[in-house]
């Protein structure tokens, strides 16, 4: 039904020529933009209203106290359902270590939070399907946990800069919520204030897949891999890094590389090392990090996204 309405806007209405190659450019650029900020705004906003019911005090004490990888197993699903990008995600983490939950555990939440939310599983299941869907959010929450435990397994503590978490982080005030219209409120300003964000990044993510739809040859996409080979997946995730934006921006992106002819691990391998690793993100983490600290965390991170992506493109068949 959207793509009919926007065919009539563009089409009929404004009178544009459905042959030419920018002006079908532009009707994949509105009707994705229109999609994504629709859906955006009514899943974040029902996830708001459920979050009123859930307290913060309460969210760290299921954190701490718990057998290994437990603690980091919630930590991570946790992060799944924050709508966070990867720097959002770094005052909650400030304020985890500032409560003394281990550092591996809050690892955990920093990592799967921008790579996993209700957003981009929405989005994920209207390109992808419900079979890529569920393996890219389960794979989320494992990398999340495993790189949680193989971090705090470290003893890194010693590379925290302890003084500059202390000062840095407030643990936020509960909000009272004593009635309906509150939440409703809640959840209401939590859709448009993320909205906000990171609309710019999405208008950005889909004029670049709009672009790449329409303009850049299969051939171009099938040599770009051929070179890469075997290396394609550590290649797309290596490249990634220096870019930043959410899950919701980058999507279209991944979508239309996978149309391409790009495997659909290295697809989403690229998606991932956008949403979990920037520089922005680094810059960030500088103020509780050395830089070792960061380093390690930006390799092990790395790592599994590339093994992740390996794993999707040996099961492409399957899922596909």
């Amino acid at each position: 039904m959207l793509q009919l309405i926007v065919d009539w806007f563009l089409y009929h209405i404004l009178g544009l020529d459905a042959s030419s190659r920018f002006i079908q450019s532009l009707n994949f650029f509105v009707y994705d933009s229109v999609k994504i900020f629709l859906l955006l705004f009514v899943m974040i906003f029902i996830i708001g209203f459920i979050r009123t019911y859930l307290s913060q005090e309460k969210i760290r004490t299921w954190l701490t106290g718990k057998k290994k990888g437990l603690g980091n197993f919630l930590a991570s699903s946790f992060g799944a359902i924050t709508p966070f990008c990867s720097c959002s995600s770094i005052p909650i983490f400030l304020s985890f270590l500032e409560a003394g939950i281990p550092l591996g555990i809050t690892f955990s939440f920093l990592i799967t939070s921008p790579l996993v939310n209700e957003y981009l599983v929405v989005l994920m299941l209207g390109f992808f399907g419900w079979k890529i869907t569920l393996l890219y959010v389960l794979s989320g929450i494992l990398i999340g946990v495993i790189s949680g435990l193989i971090l705090g397994s470290m003893k890194l503590e010693k590379h925290l800069v302890k003084d500059l978490i202390s000062s840095s982080s407030k643990v936020s005030k509960e909000i009272g919520f004593d009635g309906i219209r509150k939440r409703l409120l809640f959840g209401l300003n939590e859709s448009t204030s993320i909205i906000k964000k990171i609309g710019v990044w999405i208008l950005v993510g889909v004029g670049v897949g709009a672009a790449i739809h329409n303009y850049v040859p299969s051939e171009f996409i099938h040599k770009w891999i051929n070179k890469g080979g075997i290396f394609s997946v550590p290649i797309a995730t290596v490249l990634s890094v220096p870019m930043y934006g959410s899950c919701a921006a980058i999507i279209p992106i991944a979508v239309v590389l996978f149309q391409k002819g790009v495997p659909i691990g290295t697809a989403l391998a690229f998606m991932m090392g956008i949403a979990a690793l920037s520089l922005p993100e680094a810059i960030m983490l500088r103020r509780a990090m050395k830089l070792k600290l960061i380093a390690i965390f930006f390799g092990v991170v790395t790592v599994a996204i590339i093994l992740i992506g390996y794993m999707f493109n040996i099961l492409q068949p399957i899922l596909t």
